[in-house]
């Protein structure tokens, strides 16, 4: 096979390096889909806690680096840099003006680990509310509101 000619240096100085799979890379942050370990959702990162998945995830996967949605406030992703700092792990805050992914934060390795379950899936749990409380306060507020 022969190597690049002039239309390969021309195309490459025009439209950049050509990239292997770069819809799945602007996906997952900048890497490949075989190389995650854990992947959370844009709306998980913003969450109050952390999720205890990925602490395990960064404690079993030392020389990971933990990729970062760089379009999601800082104030969330603190707490996963924090994180990250405490296990000595690598961290990448990742930011793509052309594309905005729905994933949130990636721990990935340098080669395939082939995870076949990367994503965090929790059921939500919906508290009822009862539909009015009976007390001297509701008696009050339907008086006021007359």
């Amino acid at each position: 096979m022969p190597g690049p000619n002039l239309d390969d240096y021309l195309q490459q100085g025009m439209y950049g390096q050509k990239e292997i799979n770069p819809d799945e890379r602007r996906k997952f942050l900048g890497t490949l889909r075989e190389r995650v370990v854990i992947a959370l959702t844009q709306a998980q990162v913003r969450e109050e806690n952390i999720f205890t998945e990925v602490e395990e995830a960064l404690k079993s996967n030392r020389d990971a680096t933990l990729l970062l949605n760089g379009n999601i406030d800082y104030a969330h992703l603190s707490k996963y840099i924090k994180l990250a700092s405490k296990y000595k792990a690598e961290y990448t805050i990742v930011t793509n003006n052309e594309h905005n992914s729905e994933i949130g934060l990636v721990l990935a390795q340098e080669h395939a680990v082939d995870k076949e379950d990367i994503y965090v899936t929790h059921k939500k749990i919906e508290y009822v509310e009862s539909k009015e409380k009976k007390g001297l306060l509701s008696g009050l507020t339907k008086i006021f509101k007359k």
